[in-house]
């Protein structure tokens, strides 16, 4: 089976979007989906427990070299997510993808070229992306 493209994903969200076709209806689906995986990690966290979030300031210095900086820097996360809640998550984040998808249909936005041309982006400007 051939991988499947973000054009061909895009094109098939195109021929299955009939009920929000509006797209004040599709903003409001990508803000609603988007709350959605944030709820699924925050239940990752505050019910199942599968993963923590112990945050505090994050040690950084100018003099730091990147690679030390890459060792010194936290992600905050500790543990992994189970079985159930990694099927929440990715649950949400694939109804996520389709409205992102649906938005740039209805704007004619190529998912494939901007994926290319935000490559491209960290690729020339490396660790200083920081958009």
């Amino acid at each position: 089976m051939n991988a499947l493209s973000l054009k061909d994903f895009q094109d098939q969200v195109g021929e299955l979007l009939l009920r929000h076709r509006s797209l004040l209806d599709v903003l409001s689906k990508v803000q609603q989906s988007s709350a959605g995986v944030n709820r699924s990690v925050t239940k990752s966290i505050t019910e199942c427990g599968c993963i923590e979030v112990n945050a505090k300031k994050q040690s950084y210095s100018p003099e730091m070299t990147l690679d030390q900086a890459k060792d010194e820097l936290q992600t905050h996360l500790e543990g992994n997510l189970c079985e159930h809640c990694m099927d929440a998550v990715a649950a949400e984040i694939g109804k996520h993808l389709f409205y992102l998808s649906a938005l740039s249909n209805l704007l004619d936005v190529n998912l494939e070229k901007v994926l290319e041309d935000e490559s491209k982006k960290c690729t020339t400007l490396g660790f200083f992306n920081l958009s």
